[in-house]
């Protein structure tokens, strides 16, 4: 089990989580020497440089596992459409330095971007299964990427994609059907906005806490925290919580799952607190999430 929040750059962090005094350039290194993975807010907003990359993979531990936020240009602008030359822009911009660090990219799309099965389907297909598929896709970013990308790999890695939606519309079967066949995990996304998707359609589960009722802002209870870890657990071990939100009535292989958790109620430091009160339920029984010392 993989859980962490969701970025680590914020001020208002100072003194409920990061000790006071810990220089913003340490803030990586702490946070992921607390929680065994993190989410990139960053590539979301803009395309980052291969030394970011390269730096990040330094500051952190081994065994240590990133995830990333694709491309808002991609998702928000562009809503998937003529998206080839962005892809191989986001993929040239030195998230493969990342090597075995690099999780699941997770593909958040906008609250009014209606369920429309071809595009999501021609989205779909271009996604690369392995970093060897995305360094050859990345060769062909266009020229504003010249003397600043990174197109090669260590060695040949599976890639991993997730899928958040937040229209209503998508919660038909044949979205469930769509991402089972390209092997996308539908994020199970709780907040006060968006619906809830509890579909298995991958080997892995994404799920990203915003908060509830007050997205970004609630904090989750002790009684919150011990309802995720079973549901946690459930997922890790193969499992369906009987009252799952589903979208269809596929019964997925009972095998057990890596589950990636990131809290995104940033406000008030609600995010690292819950994250390390839900590692906390976790462990207490088996299936435990790894945590790291200081």
């Amino acid at each position: 089990m993989w859980i962490g929040v969701s970025g680590w750059t914020y001020d208002s962090w100072k003194g409920a989580f990061y000790p006071p005094g810990l220089a913003a350039r340490r803030r990586l290194e702490y946070a992921s020497r607390r929680f065994n993975s993190l989410e990139i807010n960053a590539s979301f907003y803009g395309l980052l440089t291969p030394q970011t990359y390269r730096r990040w993979y330094r500051e952190t531990p081994r065994g240590f596992r990133f995830a990333l936020k694709g491309s808002r240009f991609i998702t928000h602008n562009k809503k998937l459409e003529s998206v080839e030359a962005p892809l191989a822009n986001y993929f040239a911009s030195g998230l493969l330095l990342l090597r075995e660090k690099l999780g699941p990219i997770v593909w958040q799309l906008g609250p009014r971007l209606q369920f429309e099965p071809e595009r999501l389907e021609r989205f779909f297909r271009l996604l690369p299964q392995d970093t060897r598929a995305a360094a050859r896709l990345a060769r062909a970013h266009d020229h504003r990427l010249d003397g600043r990308s990174w197109t090669r790999i260590d060695r040949p890695r599976p890639l991993r994609h997730a899928l958040e939606a937040r229209n209503e519309s998508y919660r038909v079967p044949e979205l469930a059907t769509l991402a089972r066949r390209y092997g996308v995990a539908l994020v199970v996304s709780d907040s006060g906005d968006w619906p809830r998707i509890e579909e298995i359609s991958s080997d892995f589960v994404y799920v990203r806490l915003h908060g509830r009722p007050w997205t970004y802002a609630s904090r989750y209870g002790p009684a919150a925290l011990r309802k995720w870890a079973d549901r946690i657990r459930q997922w890790h071990a193969g499992r369906q919580p009987a009252d799952a939100r589903r979208i269809s009535e596929h019964r997925p292989r009972h095998t057990r799952r890596d589950v990636y958790v990131y809290f995104d109620n940033d406000q008030r430091a609600h995010a690292p607190r819950d994250a390390l009160g839900l590692m906390r339920h976790v462990a207490d029984r088996p299936g435990r999430a790894r945590r790291r010392s200081r």
